[in-house]
């Protein structure tokens, strides 16, 4: 993806003239911190102690939680690129595995996370930072798989429009 492309352009194919492109232009601020919050959270130039691997991992595990194709399509092309097919297949098996390990870990976090937030507790946080991730790292883990849901209803929202537009 080019730096000027934005993602949910690209997955809805706005054309750069269509109606709905002229509105984000006038929303531009809406269109940039949605964009700048995923190449942040998702690519960021230093990944810290959360791989770009594991990011598109953890991205994908909720965008299928979510049930959009098309994000999922998209974050399972980035772990393909960044990761291997073990984490691969980790991410898109359902339910988390069991164990301690660093992935298994990180897969059932995402999955309280999208689903039950309110059960996240201490000895959850624990668990990560016992695995290397600092606190900022968890921080950005938990950023991740809170902004895949608000990725896909902004998709849904624009899809809508575009539809409307197209009617």
């Amino acid at each position: 993806m080019a730096d000027t492309e934005d993602l949910a352009e690209r997955l809805l194919g706005i054309a750069p003239d269509s109606p709905l492109a002229v509105l984000r232009t006038e929303r531009a601020s809406i269109r940039q911190h949605s964009e700048g919050a995923y190449r942040e959270l998702v690519l960021p130039a230093e990944p810290g102690g959360v791989s770009l691997a594991e990011r598109a991992a953890l991205a994908l595990r909720v965008a299928l939680i979510e049930r959009h194709e098309g994000l999922a399509a998209h974050f399972r092309a980035l772990l393909q690129q960044h990761g291997d097919a073990a984490l691969l297949a980790a991410a898109q098996h359902f339910p988390a595995p069991a164990g301690a390990d660093r992935t298994a870990l990180l897969l059932r976090y995402a999955d309280m996370v999208a689903v039950q937030p309110e059960c996240c507790g201490q000895e959850d946080i624990d668990a990560l930072a016992a695995q290397g991730l600092s606190p900022q790292d968890i921080v950005a883990v938990t950023q991740l798989i809170a902004f895949v849901p608000y990725q896909t209803r902004l998709l849904a929202g624009l899809r809508a429009l575009q539809e409307e537009a197209s009617s």
